[in-house]
């Protein structure tokens, strides 16, 4: 079946002004042009279509989208079996989260009690939630799937003193890392504290308990370039990201 701009908007709830830009940007092109003029699609269109817009509820940028169906190693079985995938972990998560706020609501109502083992399980699952929305896409794309799942799996796997020592650590470095920006040196010895206690945290979250020299020199240059970590540590203080990136690499100078 073929369909013209209109007809395939209204079919997938896309605007036909997406539908343009699309064939502007050459991420989605008609299969032909009609005598008058009219943008027509085939199957494959609609079909190359489902998966954009598969990749767009992932957030991933539509120049990474065009990246990955022009690969010549694109398989969109093996693509849809990913997203299956993707959407159960996440269907689960939510679920998780869904029970543990309704339970919660319930013990506050005086309806069952609650022990704080059952409470905690709820802080960790929106951390994965809320990690998987703001860094998911940039650490899968450095380090691969695996880091990413792999951190996720350690996170939901934390004790309740587990969770507590990395909030500890996590507040720990960013005061001091605020302390350590305004001295301007990166290789004094507040700064390398940071370094060391950042260090430690990574590995709390790392597959196999312990972050490599240089996948956290890695990480550091991914602080300063990606907007999304760099509001993190910023909150530090202006400067904080490009600070701890040139502090890890004179950490390691040194090491």
């Amino acid at each position: 079946m073929e369909y013209t701009v209109s007809q395939l908007a209204a079919l997938s709830g896309v605007s036909p002004r997406t539908l343009r830009y699309y064939d502007e940007i050459g991420l989605l092109k008609p299969e032909r042009v009609s005598g008058g003029g009219y943008r027509i699609y085939g199957q494959v269109q609609v079909d190359r279509l489902q998966q954009i817009l598969f990749y767009r509820e992932m957030d991933l940028s539509l120049e990474n989208i065009q990246e990955i169906l022009e690969s010549p190693d694109f398989d969109r079985r093996q693509a849809l079996e990913e997203h299956l995938l993707t959407l159960q972990l996440k269907k689960e998560r939510m679920e998780a989260l869904i029970e543990n706020v309704s339970r919660t609501l319930r013990s506050l109502k005086g309806e069952i009690v609650m022990d704080d083992e059952q409470k905690f399980e709820g802080l960790k699952q929106k951390r994965i939630e809320e990690n998987e929305k703001k860094y998911g896409q940039e650490v899968r794309e450095r380090f691969g799937e695996e880091a990413m799942d792999a951190s996720n799996a350690k996170l939901a796997g934390m004790s309740k003193a587990q969770w507590e020592e990395q909030e500890r650590l996590s507040k720990e470095i960013l005061e001091k890392l605020a302390e350590a920006v305004k001295t301007g040196d990166p290789a004094g010895s507040l700064a390398q504290e940071v370094c060391k206690l950042h260090r430690t945290w990574l590995c709390l979250f790392w597959k196999d308990g312990s972050c490599t020299k240089e996948a956290h020199r890695n990480m550091g240059e991914m602080y300063a370039a990606d907007e999304r970590f760099r509001a993190y540590y910023e909150k530090a203080a202006p400067g904080a990201a490009e600070f701890l990136r040139d502090a890890l690499k004179c950490y390691y100078e040194t090491q």
